[in-house]
């Protein structure tokens, strides 16, 4: 991203209106300057005399008349003086070039390129190249940063690196989006699809949607994205997938996807309105509408996080595929709910709180046991991504929150900013013993980040 487009003092000029020129060939000019050129003094004297001549002597007798004369006089004088510097003062501006206003860069960039720059320099550093006997060669990225050569990359974790790097606008050629675009592919599962690393080898829709959405970010081809697509939608129904398709998490997911990957899918309506008809109800906030956990009874605690994920999904959605009134009025009231928090601060309440959640599948072939995908989410960049949409501004403005928006957007991204070092973020294990590096974080935290700045930046400063 461009200092410009960050708001770091972008280079520009503004000329500023020249002042008019003196127009030296009018009378009054003339005369002007032809009594300033008489000199001051003589000016002067010569009204002191005229009035001394004229002025009667009843006015009060000769001192009077001495007074009044020596004053009139006086004033001409300098207000001669005066008129003749006045000219010579704008007939040599006249001749000046007018003066132009510069605004220069500042002389320390901010730090968002320099995150930025630190992010990329560890993705290079991390990338992991494999030489699979069966898939053939796989670059991209294992699960969390650091994991070195012994993790192969996966689908999930390429996806989100292919994003980043699509994010943070591939500066140099040492990523190439060709090799990660190809392991991607070739990390497809054979019935097609893909899954997480520890969802075993049946695919499943909230990362298969995920990888086409890269994908088609990345500029792969629509006809084998479309038949990704077609299978996804496929098994993501109620009866295949049913805790999938209650769970706001993965609908939300899966929406985001293939809105990416195929904005015409006959299937993403449907998706919607299931969203839309999982929202609750909230008195504890003005009995707006928000989303916990789950579409369905039992939903579970309303949750700032689910709330911002419904709300970024349907507003994508309706930049898409346009929105009735329903779906309207249950995203702007998950917007108002997210403007509503009571804390007094905004950067620690606990909806900035990180969170973490199971989504459980019976395993195929195996219907007593299940599978189980544990889920971490990084609530404070879902808050960022959420209130800079642009249907919440226009909430914010509608009904006069603009102060509120912002002071929970600042406090949203202060705690996305806290989590970095050096462009990466951290999930800190329960037991605190280590600190495991996900790529899906950094992505998440980079992707807050620049769209805070952009929402943000102030052309004049």
């Amino acid at each position: 991203m461009s200092q410009q487009q960050l708001g770091r003092g972008p280079v520009g000029s503004g000329a500023v209106d020249p002042v008019p020129a003196a127009d030296g060939d009018s009378p009054p000019a003339r005369f002007v300057g032809w009594l300033g050129g008489l000199g001051c003094a003589a000016a002067g004297y010569g009204v002191f005399q005229a009035l001394f001549g004229v002025l009667p002597d009843s006015l009060g007798g000769a001192a009077a008349k001495w007074l009044v004369a020596g004053v009139s006089g006086g004033g001409t004088a300098v207000a001669a003086w005066l008129a003749a510097a006045l000219l010579r003062l704008r007939a040599a501006g006249a001749g000046r070039p007018a003066a132009v206003s510069v605004r220069t860069a500042a002389e320390t960039p901010g730090p968002l390129p320099e995150v930025f720059a630190a992010a990329y320099e560890t993705l290079v550093s991390e990338v992991t190249v494999v030489d699979d006997p069966v898939r053939g060669r796989l670059t991209g990225w294992s699960h969390s940063l650091g994991e070195g050569d012994a993790s192969p990359p996966t689908a999930l974790s390429t996806a989100y690196g292919l994003h980043t790097i699509l994010d943070l606008g591939v500066p140099d050629g040492r990523l190439s989006t060709g090799d990660l675009v190809e392991t991607l592919w070739r990390l497809r599962l054979p019935d097609g699809g893909w899954s997480a690393r520890t969802q075993g080898s049946q695919a499943r829709p909230e990362v298969t949607a995920l990888v086409l959405g890269a994908l088609a970010r990345a500029g792969s081809s629509g006809d084998r994205v479309a038949a990704e697509v077609t299978g996804c939608a496929t098994r993501f129904t109620r009866a295949l997938d049913p805790a999938g398709r209650d769970s706001t998490h993965v609908v939300t997911t899966v929406l985001r996807g293939l809105l990416r990957a195929a904005p015409r899918s006959p299937h993403l309506p449907e998706l919607c309105e299931a969203l839309v008809d999982g929202a609750l109800d909230d008195e504890r906030r003005e009995h707006l509408r928000c989303w916990a956990y789950r579409l369905c009874p039992p939903f579970g605690p309303p949750s700032a996080l689910h709330t911002a994920q419904a709300v970024v999904a349907l507003d994508r959605a309706a930049r898409v595929l346009g929105e009735n009134a329903g779906a309207r009025a249950a995203r702007q009231d998950g917007v108002r709910w997210l403007l509503a928090c009571p804390d007094p601060r905004h950067d620690a309440c606990p909806d900035v709180a990180n969170l973490r959640e199971e989504v459980r599948r019976p395993r195929t072939g195996d219907p007593a046991r299940h599978e189980v995908l544990n889920v971490r989410h990084f609530t404070a960049a879902w808050l960022v991504r959420a209130l800079t949409t642009p249907g919440a501004r226009e909430v914010a403005r509608a009904d006069g929150l603009q102060a509120r928006w912002r002071e929970r957007l600042d406090g949203a991204f202060a705690a996305v900013w806290a989590g970095q070092t050096d462009g990466i973020w951290s999930w800190d294990r329960d037991d605190g013993t280590e600190l495991r590096r996900p790529l899906w974080m950094t992505y998440q935290g980079l992707s807050a980040m620049r769209a805070h700045a952009v929402w943000m930046y102030q052309p004049d400063g």
